[in-house]
């Protein structure tokens, strides 16, 4: 015996509709309300829209996929296979690359037993960095069809994070400077490699001048542009060969900032400054100036040490890239000739670019310049030579001058030297002779401190 219940509308107590029946349109549930199914109930009749219900629970395996349902599938740390269910028209499955690994290890997706896919019978690889796709069952002859295929690979890109210096910003790059010892340390690297790859900036310090003549050279001068942080570099940007290249992880770097070399008494060659370095990269500190009495030849460095000269004998300026890197971290010394007892001369230490200039008789050879770069965001120059220093009984005479990048000026019969430029890495100028010739120079002629300077994107 079957029982009928014939109703044409059931409200709750507050007289909302629950079920309502008009005009052969069933209502369920009023505006507003959530028509849910019991745990474990299933429906049928309604068809789908061709969206999916996306499991939010990585496949990290083989696996069956279930009609409805769209699937992140992780690659991650191997290739694996997704079974379509059997293929009953309107069924729907959608697969998305979770960790945009296809391109390495690939998703095979496999229909069921004489299924097809796309009208053959076979497997189908997935193998495109961030791919989504999905599949519609229509019929037995063409079996699961690709109705919507994205290789779009949309992701957030991260980019280097990292602490030490002083840091400043310029356009969507910092800029970390280190004006003394310090710790660069990475926190967090770019998504993309290309970003890894810093500039970076590491000058040692300049050498002394001499303590009787010769300029002191600057320090050796290192340079790499990455092609992400856009800034007018040096014509010393060594980035087109990869050994002096650095790509940042994620942990600490030391750097070291070479002191210029110190000033000295008497009639002594210049002390050489001291290396700065930054990860694999290490800067020569600069040769000191030479003295006038033999062997007269400036100290080689990053920049070679200015020479001395004499009434007997002349100077061989140092030899600057000491030891060599390419592109040369710096020039040589300067020569000096022999000349009349009574005019002494000396050779200006050599600077990033160019060789320290040739003295002659009662005048100094000019410091050879160094490097103008943009990497803080405006024009400096960094690493000039210190100007030979000359002497001329009873005083006069001239010194040389220092090379653009804080090269010290050299000294004269009666007039001072200068120092190297702090944080430049220029050499010290070369000291000079008393008027009276006694051999007392004065000491000023201490070299500029190095710097290392780091740049890379952070936006």
């Amino acid at each position: 015996m079957t029982s009928t219940i014939k109703v044409d509308n059931i409200q709750d107590q507050d007289g909302n509709n629950i079920i309502n029946e008009n005009s052969n349109t069933i209502t369920i549930g009023a505006s507003g309300d959530t028509v849910a199914l019991a745990s474990g109930a299933s429906q049928t009749g309604f068809g789908r829209t061709g969206t999916v219900d996306w499991d939010t629970t990585p496949k990290t395996a083989t696996f069956t996929a279930v009609s409805g349902d769209g699937f992140f599938c992780n690659t991650t740390s191997s290739a694996f296979t997704c079974n379509l269910p059997a293929g009953v028209a309107g069924a729907i499955v959608s697969l998305a690359d979770y960790a945009g690994t296809w391109q390495t290890n690939n998703l095979t997706v496999s229909p069921n037993g004489s299924d097809k896919i796309g009208a053959v019978n076979a497997n189908v690889i997935l193998n495109t960095e961030g791919q989504s796709v999905t599949f519609v069952f229509v019929d037995s002859t063409q079996g699961w069809v690709n109705v919507q295929d994205s290789t779009s690979n949309e992701r957030a890109e991260s980019f280097v994070a990292a602490t030490g210096g002083t840091i400043t910003t310029s356009g969507n790059c910092k800029i970390h400077t280190f004006t003394g010892p310090g710790t660069f340390t990475v926190t967090t690297t770019a998504s993309c490699s290309a970003n890894n790859v810093v500039s970076h900036l590491v000058v040692a310090g300049g050498g002394a001048g001499g303590a009787d003549l010769g300029g002191g050279g600057a320090g050796g001068y290192r340079e790499v542009k990455s092609p992400v942080t856009p800034y007018t570099a040096s014509p010393l940007d060594g980035y087109p060969s990869a050994p002096n290249r650095v790509t940042v992880t994620a942990q600490a770097y030391p750097i070291a900032v070479g002191g210029g070399g110190a000033a000295v008494p008497g009639s002594t060659n210049g002390t050489p400054g001291v290396n700065s370095t930054f990860s694999t990269i290490t800067s020569a500190g600069g040769g000191g100036g030479a003295k006038s009495g033999a062997p007269r030849a400036g100290s080689d460095g990053g920049s070679g040490g200015g020479a001395g000269g004499t009434d007997n004998g002349s100077g061989t300026g140092g030899t600057g890239n000491t030891p060599p890197v390419s592109p040369a971290q710096g020039k040589n010394g300067g020569p000096a000739p022999s000349t009349p007892g009574s005019e002494f001369s000396s050779g200006g230490g050599g600077g990033a670019t160019a060789n320290g200039s040739t003295g002659s008789a009662g005048e100094g050879g000019n410091g050879g310049a160094g490097a103008t770069t943009n990497i803080t965001g405006s024009p400096v120059a960094y690493a000039g030579g210190g100007g030979g220093a000359s002497y001329r009984l009873g005083g006069g005479g001239s010194g040389g001058t220092g090379g653009t990048g804080g090269g010290g000026n050299g000294g004269f019969s009666g007039g001072t030297s200068t120092t190297g430029t702090a944080n430049t890495g220029g050499g010290g100028g070369g000291s000079g002779v008393s008027p009276t010739g006694n051999g007392n120079p004065n000491t000023n002629n201490t070299g500029g401190s190095g710097i290392v300077i780091i740049r890379y994107k952070f936006q």
